[in-house]
């Protein structure tokens, strides 16, 4: 299985993980990163960097990925939508292989959960 990015990465955009990663698997957005799930080799050194814990294994959702959305919770539709996030937007976003500052908002948004609404599919 393959690690994904969640929501609560968003306005938040630490890059610790993106120092770690031996295959450079991390894509970058306005407001947040992704993982290229065809490149990555699910060796995890990435999670335990994550200070906000938004990087998770597919492994924890191959059951709702498989099932219909009439099905699923609200939680588990954000984590289905944001697996799927990942697999777009890894092919849109430039590759980012070298950690950064995080945003001006990384402070203020860590804590907040159910951040969806602030995704923003623009470049930098």
């Amino acid at each position: 299985m393959t690690h994904f990015v969640t929501d609560k990465c968003i306005k938040c955009k630490y890059t610790d993980c993106v120092e770690v990663c031996p295959v450079d698997c991390f894509y970058e957005g306005k407001n947040m990163l992704v993982i290229n799930p065809d490149e990555c080799i699910d060796c995890g050194v990435c999670i335990p960097e994550c200070p906000v814990d938004a990087i998770v294994t597919d492994d924890s959702i191959k059951d709702i990925l498989a099932l219909n959305e009439e099905l699923l919770s609200s939680e588990q539709k954000i984590l289905k939508s944001f697996y799927n996030i990942n697999v777009e937007y890894s092919q849109k976003w430039p590759n980012i292989t070298a950690q950064k500052q995080p945003l001006d908002t990384a402070e203020e948004y860590k804590e907040k959960k159910d951040k969806k609404a602030y995704f923003d599919e623009n470049l930098e």
